[in-house]
């Protein structure tokens, strides 16, 4: 028997699916000092009663990649480790009975072809053929995988840890991890039931314990338990072992062939919340008791479907618990709390189809320190402190395993552990009719109802009853004057002697100006933006950071990360509103509350200092992320209903509206602003972006990334993000509709919304060649926006196609808000 380990390159917390892939990867990469701990018996927590499910369309090109790495990983898994999986790829049909469902599954077909997936959408008869024993008189239509799989989830993890094991990694079961050891910011082992283990990397795969492990680290990993059902019937001769998967999302189900039987499981709309006081340390192989009271609404529709169940006797009911996070994707990456402690939970019932890539990635993230590519929506900087509370959790766990199958409908907002954080306009807001949408735990004003109509969201994929709300308001913003509430943005002050080094290093403009709010980007070494924000300077040694809501974690982190010495970082964000003043009206409105000169001359664009307005001090930045001119007055948060009311009181006579975030959006597509997440990632240059504008390259002392975009500026681009206008103005169009170019595939859309100024769906989307992209390669092209099947012919553009020269904003000249023409190519 080997020497228990007392050092290590790294540890894995974890013995279930998850981990085991990541030390296969770690092993795989040459990685021979790798330990992996596991409390009890491998797979003993969830991954023994998963459904074993391998899909490989995910929500995003990244993952879906992982997910098709998965399969190609599965499938020659056994070959290589001798350890058989019981890996197959039957595919899956997913069905849909309502128009509204079928829209969501060929919007789907048309991202997944776009990801390079085979999906067919296909006639409810074909799915019968398919699937014999299916019920498709009601049905409108369906959509069929033929390379998804399935797979027996104990046997695939024996696989992954064999062949870590055969790499040289250690692993170790019947060790619980009982504390985390770390020191000066950054990981040094952990404390074992058995003995210490210095390591330079801990990987936290503990599943339904990440939480625990996580605290154990002063690392917030924010997951619910939830009870998760399904049963078995008898055997039965129509389940073939070649049966495909049946999804059903309308009636929360899945079925899958099982030895001769029929598995079906379910994603109910409103699930059980367990281990509420915690999970026993000893809980492995463990049931929880049935309850078919909860389960029956599912049964019934399950009948319906598939009528042959009625006859077919049901062999075991199950109920097992498995983990689920607050926005139904999991969590990768190094914690922003402490370095060297990676996450990889919270898997949400996909962690077998996830296993393989999530592993792959998370391993070459560790040894190369950095992701291999844009992960930003599982990226655990995301986390906002406040979710790891258990009452928010417990209450988001009801509706997050739901959300599994329910419709995913543009905007949709979610519904429980609501109020969380509010911005001192709230009641202000709440009274003016505003139906609020929550943001990083932000309740934030999307649209504005008229009095008389409840502020409520009817979602469909059509325009929704808000539609026209939102024109009013983005017509306010264009032709008089809108107020904005962005006091969820993320706002952070960097301060000390060597704050402006620090500041002038990360950014890849010059940030030294003077009381001026300088729009730039912060970069990895590949020019790759990770942060996307503005910088003011205050004084010699004060700067304020504000950034988007969901990136302050992710953008303290990264500048914590790059920190050197003799300055500090302090969270502002509850200590300051943000109110927008937008509109050609807004100057007017401004000059009746304060004594400052706001003319054009003497208060520019970018310029940000202090004034007085209805007799409170505030920090007013001349800047819009709307395309009009504009302030963002930054205020005490005591301080910002006094000022509210009084623009409000102010500018009645100017015809002044309220607006919201969904207005915003559509305003800033219309200008070509990008957003971090969607338009602009760690994957993508300022260059590529059409950014390279807010780079000044012979800064002195240069920033980070500087030397990736001198030499991609010397050998052109191979993708370049361009902007979108549809001709039709009634297609409507939300981001991954797939670019068409001289009728071939060359991207997808990244954003899109109504333009209402414009009258027509924009969006914007980074096409790709093998050769050099430049303004004539994109102007040379005819182009279609395809959308749930069917493509629409669409004008491409590199400038802006409102106000392509910044004139409004500008005030270099007077230009007319409405047009019924498009700017000149550009």
């Amino acid at each position: 028997m080997k020497e228990f380990p007392r050092h290590a390159r790294c540890v894995v917390i974890g013995g279930g699916v998850i981990g085991t892939s990541v030390a296969y990867h770690l092993a795989k990469l040459g990685w021979k000092d790798v330990v992996l701990l596991e409390r009890k018996q491998l797979t003993c927590g969830t991954t023994w009663h998963a459904a074993g499910l391998v899909g490989q369309l995910r929500a995003t090109q990244n993952l879906t990649r992982l997910a098709r790495y998965s399969i190609d990983l599965y499938a020659a898994l056994e070959a290589e480790t001798g350890q058989a999986t019981g890996f197959k790829q039957n595919g899956a049909i997913t069905v849909a009975s309502t128009a509204e469902r079928f829209e969501e599954l060929k919007r789907s077909a048309a991202m997944g072809r776009c990801f390079d997936v085979d999906v067919q959408v296909i006639s409810p008869c074909e799915a019968r053929d398919l699937w014999p024993m299916l019920e498709t008189a009601d049905l409108v239509g369906a959509i069929w995988m033929p390379k998804d799989g399935q797979i027996n989830p104990v046997d695939v993890t024996q696989a992954l840890a064999r062949g870590a094991r055969q790499r040289g990694a250690r692993v170790i079961e019947g060790c619980r991890v009982t504390g985390i050891r770390a020191s000066e910011g950054r990981v040094r082992g952990v404390a074992t039931d058995r003995g210490e283990i210095a390591a330079e990397i801990v990987v936290n795969c503990g599943g339904m314990w990440a939480r625990e492990i996580g605290l154990m680290a002063g690392v917030a990993v924010p997951l619910h338990a939830a009870e998760h059902f399904y049963i078995v019937t008898e055997p039965m001769p129509e389940a073939v072992s070649t049966l495909a998967v049946l999804r059903d999302y309308d009636g929360y189900a899945y079925l899958k062939e099982d030895a001769g039987k029929l598995l079906v499981g379910a994603f109910e709309p409103r699930a059980k919340p367990w281990g509420m006081d915690g999970i026993p340390g000893d809980f492995a192989f463990d049931e929880l008791p049935e309850d078919w009271e909860h389960f029956q609404p599912v049964m019934e529709k399950v009948l319906a479907r598939v009528p042959r169940l009625a006859t077919a006797g049901i062999q075991k009911f199950f109920n097992g618990p498995e983990s689920f996070t607050p926005d139904n994707r999991y969590y990768l990456g190094e914690a922003p709390e402490l370095q060297g402690f990676f996450v990889a939970a919270g898997f949400n019932s996909i962690g077998i189809q996830s296993a393989g890539g999530a592993g792959l990635v998370l391993a070459q993230w560790i040894a190369d320190g950095h992701p291999p590519m844009d992960l930003s929506d599982v990226d655990i900087r995301r986390v906002q402190p406040f979710q790891n509370d258990p009452g928010y959790l417990k209450a988001r766990v009801t509706e997050a395993l739901g959300l599994l199958y329910a419709m995913h409908w543009p905007y949709r907002q979610a519904e429980t552990a609501r109020g969380i954080r509010k911005s001192p306009l709230h009641e202000r807001l709440v009274a003016a009719n505003a139906c609020m949408g929550e943001t990083a735990g932000w309740e934030r004003p999307n649209w504005y109802a008229p009095p008389g109509v409840a502020p409520e969201y009817r979602y469909s994929w059509g325009r929704q009853n808000w539609f026209e709300y939102r024109a009013a308001e983005c017509q306010a913003a264009r032709e008089r004057v809108a107020l904005f509430d962005q006091s969820s943005f993320a706002k952070f002050v960097v301060r000390g002697p060597g704050a402006e080094a620090l500041l002038q290093r990360v950014s890849a403009n010059d940030v030294s100006p003077r009381d001026r709010a300088v729009y730039t980007q912060w970069l990895n070494a590949r020019g790759g933006i990770e942060a996307d924000l503005t910088v003011t300077r205050w004084d010699d040694e004060t700067f304020m950071v504000i950034t988007g809501a969901m990136n302050g974690q992710r953008d303290r982190a990264w500048l914590e990360r790059n920190r050197g010495a003799g300055c500090d970082i302090e969270e502002v964000t509850d200590g300051y509103a943000v109110i927008g003043v937008m509109g050609p009206r807004s100057r007017t409105l401004l000059a009746r509350l304060t004594d400052a000169d706001v003319a054009n001359a003497s208060f520019p664009f970018g310029e940000s200092r202090k004034i007085r307005v209805a007799g409170v001090t505030l920090r007013a930045t001349r800047i819009s992320y709307v395309g009009e001119l504009g302030w963002e007055l930054l205020v005490e948060s005591s301080r910002a209903v006094a000022v509210f009311d009084a623009l409000c009181e102010n500018g009645a006579d100017l015809d002044l509206a309220l607006a919201g975030m969904h207005a915003m959006d559509s305003l800033r597509l219309e200008k070509g602003y990008r957003h971090w997440g969607h338009d602009i990632t760690d994957e993508d240059t300022p260059i590529e972006a059409g950014l390279a504008f807010a780079c000044v390259l012979d800064k002195a002392g240069g920033f980070n990334g500087r030397d990736a975009l001198l030499a991609q500026r010397a050998s052109g681009v191979r993708k370049r993000l361009v902007q979108f206008a549809l001709e039709d103005p009634d297609a409507l169009i939300y981001h991954n509709e797939p670019i068409w170019r001289d009728g071939r595939r060359v991207g997808y859309l990244t954003s899109g919304s109504y333009g209402h100024t414009l009258g027509r769906s924009v969006g914007m989307g980074y096409v790709r060649d093998a050769s050099p992209i430049d303004a004539a390669w994109v102007n040379a092209g005819c182009y279609e926006i395809e959308v749930a099947g069917e493509r629409f012919a669409a004008r491409a553009s590199l400038a802006p196609l409102y106000d392509p020269q910044s004139l409004r904003m500008r005030e270099a000249r007077a230009t007319p808000a409405r047009t019924s023409e498009y700017p000149p190519r550009g």
